[in-house]
């Protein structure tokens, strides 16, 4: 399979069967900021409601020529990619309907008798046909039903006025709010919190009179809006509000019951993400930040990735609304939601180290929300004038300036030792207090019934653990941690996004052993995985296979093993991957066992900033663990090469100076052997790691010859004595019996690796 790297994708694909297609067209517009607005029906099973996109033009807008007037230029205009699968009606409401849409007011509902027309009468080729010329927003969406997408007048809004100073010259009149919401999301980080207040404003906005409403139009895939006339992404509206329904069948959440037996909904982390949730540019490349207010059942609890804690409003429906947001600019698909009935485990008294660690980061984080709950106080129009005043008395060496700002917002920015190299938000990581913080606040909920497990094993663990990966990764990228026990049919072990971690109810089993690992590598990935992204969706070794090693890392010094207990417990996870690892390979397809399937084309899309992921949708990816283990071995054979005290300080260089960013392995192995120049004098290049590592199916030569060592260890050696003995008294015990043994001989070493390959799955 391959790409056209033109304009859309080759016609002999069909991604429904293998490859995940990302439709977005992010090269020609990029979504900065979304504000959700759901409500949660159980009784129906789809949340309803609406999402406002705020928008800039991206980087290939300018290969368009002006149509608008009048001057020729190439079509740049999505092409139908013909899936086998029926389409949904094409919609164009009447200006008059825009009427009941002005601040909150609720949108009106597809009917079934409407299919194949629907507005002014447009059918399939009147969207294809008319759309000739016109420039198409594509954003991805499936499973959801869109009842109208709107071009929203926030001319009027309170404080808008504020950035008429900041309008260029060039700009159409074709879309006079465009300087103002560009002034709007350019603002400097430190005013994070009027930019939130006036996104929520301009998402309540009214309609344009008279002109408010887009075409629109889904497929499979994909949502494509335009608005007549209007051929450039220069000319396209700058926001939009669509309103939209999910479907109960849509893959992005669950709805089902907590092991109490209470309803519930959760996000999954399916492969098509989250665009069955609301639409959304889905290729990594499209960060950005978001609000979310959510409406649900007075008894229910809403989670969501935010960066608060958000306390429920009560409704005079019966519902309570809960309110999120997040200032680090993030891919759409870390977007993560949970809404059911759960119980906030309560925190037992702790001594020593632990207590003194906890309680000063909650003391730092109260810090933290004391001044942006007093710098939030007062009314919208002095926040709004305060905003104004920042836009024409702050300047752009205050964000880098050395000298510290007293007890401000500009704490986030003072003695930066590290320069960030990401784009301008609230980065923890130069800050003072961030840095002193080794473990950041955090909750623990679950199912009433599974509440005690949660605070006998998980609670105690999660101090411990974000200690130790602060010890080794210094900063931790987010300020707080959700941790939720999901219902029983969560599909894997563990789940990260920012601020909330999914676990399973199969970690509270057992000793705390699979507990404290896997937590640890849920906590890795606000490193790898969250913090620092892959640019391509294809290299997921990127976060896997970083958070697989770093698990152990963290793990055997949140256990405070010594030297030789640390070394036994990593050669027998190591033995156990191996063993997991060369199953996988000799019954998998060599396609899928490749870390870097699109090779020297990883990270390309197309002119519109499309692209497909390879093999996304094939269901046997779903069940290898290729990525987490041949990534895993990768970063263990690098540390080998220079020993890992020096590969885990290098760990941290990379952090400091990637985090807020998305990464190709390139950039990583780069800067490894830049690093470590001895290392490539002595043949190690960046093309030998690609050929032996990345880019090749089966195992890597230097794994054949670790895993004698292996067998070695002492603790590899105690499990095959204790395996022994338990044969040796369950033959005992079978003495006087009859009964043939007709099963072969068993070999002791083969049994005592299995007895514990459940670890490789941490």
């Amino acid at each position: 399979m391959k790409t056209d790297l033109g304009m859309g994708l080759d016609l002999d694909l069909d991604p429904s069967q293998d490859d995940l297609p990302l439709k977005a067209n992010t090269n020609h517009m990029l979504v900065k900021h979304y504000v959700l607005d759901l409500t949660v029906h159980f009784e129906k099973k789809v949340f309803e409601g609406s999402v406002f996109l705020f928008l800039e033009t991206g980087k290939g807008a300018g290969e368009f020529c002006d149509g608008d007037s009048g001057t020729a230029g190439k079509s740049h205009v999505m092409p139908v990619i013909d899936l086998g699968v029926s389409k949904v009606p094409i919609a164009e409401q009447s200006a008059s309907d825009a009427s009941d849409t002005a601040c909150g007011g609720s949108h009106r509902q597809l009917t079934s008798d409407c299919a194949g027309c629907h507005g002014d009468g447009l059918t399939e080729n009147s969207w294809e046909n008319e759309s000739s010329g016109d420039f198409i927003l594509v954003l991805d969406c499936c499973d959801l039903a869109v009842t109208r997408v709107e071009e929203v007048d926030v001319t009027l809004v309170p404080g808008m006025e504020a950035f008429r100073v900041k309008d260029e010259g060039g700009v159409s009149s074709a879309c006079p709010s465009a300087p103002l919401l560009q002034g709007l999301m350019s603002l400097p980080a430190a005013c994070w919190e009027q930019q939130h207040s006036l996104y929520y404003h301009c998402s309540r906005a009214p309609t344009p009179s008279g002109a408010g409403t887009l075409l629109f139009h889904t497929d499979k895939w994909s949502l494509q809006i335009r608005k007549k006339g209007v051929r450039t992404p220069h000319n396209f509206p700058r926001s939009l509000r669509i309103w939209y329904e999910t479907k109960p069948e849509g893959s992005s959440v669950r709805w089902t019951k907590d092991q109490s037996g209470r309803l519930c909904v959760y996000t999954v982390g399916c492969p098509i993400n989250n665009r069955a949730l609301f639409p959304c540019q889905e290729p990594p490349v499209a960060m950005s930040t978001w609000q979310a207010r959510v409406q649900a059942p007075s008894d229910c609890v809403v989670l969501l990735s935010g960066e608060n804690e958000a306390d429920p409003v009560p409704q005079e429906n019966g519902f309570s609304c809960w309110e999120y947001y997040v200032t680090m600019p993030m891919p759409a698909s870390t977007f993560t939601l949970a809404v059911g009935c759960w119980v906030m485990a309560k925190v037992k008294p702790v001594s020593g180290e632990q207590a003194m660690a906890t309680s000063a980061a909650h003391a730092q984080q109260g810090s933290l929300s004391e001044k942006k709950q007093t710098s939030s106080d007062g009314t919208l129009g002095e926040r709004l004038i305060k905003a104004a005043r920042f836009l024409c008395e702050a300047d752009n060496s205050i964000l880098t300036s050395n000298v510290p700002n007293k007890g401000s917002e500009m704490d986030y920015f003072c003695l930066n030792l590290h320069p960030c190299s990401h784009v301008d938000f609230p980065c923890r990581f130069p800050s003072a207090a961030a840095q002193a913080q080794a473990v950041i606040p955090y909750r623990v909920f679950a199912p009433s019934c599974l509440l005690q497990r949660a605070e006998d094993m998980l609670l105690p663990l999660l101090s411990p653990c974000l200690a130790a990966a602060f010890s080794f990764l210094g900063v931790h990228p987010f300020s707080r941690l959700d941790v939720l026990i999901v219902p029983a049919e969560f599909p894997s072990l563990g789940m990260a996004s920012p601020h909330m971690v999914f676990l399973s109810q199969s970690v509270l089993t057992g000793d705390s052993s699979l507990c404290g690992a896997r937590l640890c590598h849920e906590v890795a990935h606000a490193w790898f995985g969250l913090a620092i992204g892959a640019r391509d969706w294809t290299e997921e070794w990127i976060s896997e296979g970083f958070a697989t090693y770093l698990e152990d890392i963290f793990w055997a010094h949140a256990q405070k093993l010594s030297r030789v207990q640390t070394e036994d417990q990593c050669q027998l996870k190591a033995l156990l991957r191996w063993r997991r690892l060369r199953d996988e390979l000799q019954n998998s397809e060599e396609e899928l066992q490749i870390l870097r399937p699109n090779k020297e084309s990883t990270g390309e899309v197309s002119e519109s900033g499309a692209s497909l992921v390879k093999h996304g949708l094939n269901p046997s990816k779903t069940f290898m663990q290729v990525h987490y283990l041949k990534g895993y071995f990768l970063l263990s054979f690098l540390s080998n090469k220079v020993g890992e005290k020096q590969f885990l300080k290098f760990f941290r260089n990379f952090v400091e100076k990637y985090h807020g960013q998305l990464i190709l392995s390139q950039d990583f192995l780069q800067m490894f052997l830049e690093c470590f120049p001895e290392i490539e004098r002595q043949g190690l290049t960046l093309e030998a790691i690609y050929a032996d590592w990345l880019d090749r199916p089966g195992i890597p030569e230097p794994l054949l010859h670790w895993s004698a060592a292996w067998l070695r260890s002492a603790p590899v050696e105690e499990v095959t004595q204790e395996v022994a003995k338990w044969i040796h008294l369950s033959r005992g015990h079978r003495k006087g019996s009859k009964r043939k043994r007709t099963g072969p001989k068993v070999n002791f070493k083969e049994v005592s690796c299995c007895k514990a390959r459940n670890f490789a799955r941490c």
